[in-house]
């Protein structure tokens, strides 16, 4: 017994291709927009005068009111910071180091830092303040 089945022509309906790819653009826009540097929520103290540099090679130390330390955002401790630092040295010795600590933070906190960096001879650092 010998059944005839007809063969059905499969069409991919190219219709919709435009609006798949429309889609697929404005996701790909979106995802791009997103910015992945973390922050320590802070409150930044005043300078009278401010220098802007550029924010692609730097390495950013995080100091709470509490004193504790944060490297580009993650919870870090002085030890991790020294070799951060060695590290970043050996790699790119043009690396700005900026420090940032909220103005409630009592000076020790920073000073710790700046000893840090003073022992290891590290001499592009900047002090990152809220310009009036």
């Amino acid at each position: 017994m010998r059944l005839d089945r007809e063969r059905k022509r499969f069409v991919v309906p190219l219709n919709s291709m435009s609006d798949v790819a429309f889609l697929l653009l404005i996701f790909i826009m979106l995802v791009s927009l997103i910015n992945y540097r973390r922050e320590v929520k802070i409150e930044y103290p005043e300078a009278e005068a401010a220098k802007k540099t550029s924010a692609e090679k730097n390495l950013e130390i995080w100091v709470d009111r509490a004193g504790a330390l944060y490297l580009d955002g993650v919870p870090s401790d002085v030890q991790a910071m020294e070799n951060r630092i060695i590290s970043l040295y050996q790699e790119a010795p043009d690396t700005r180091i900026h420090i940032i600590a909220d103005r409630g933070t009592p000076f020790t906190h920073v000073n710790r830092v700046l000893q840090t960096l003073q022992i290891l001879q590290y001499r592009v650092v900047s002090l990152v303040v809220k310009d009036r």
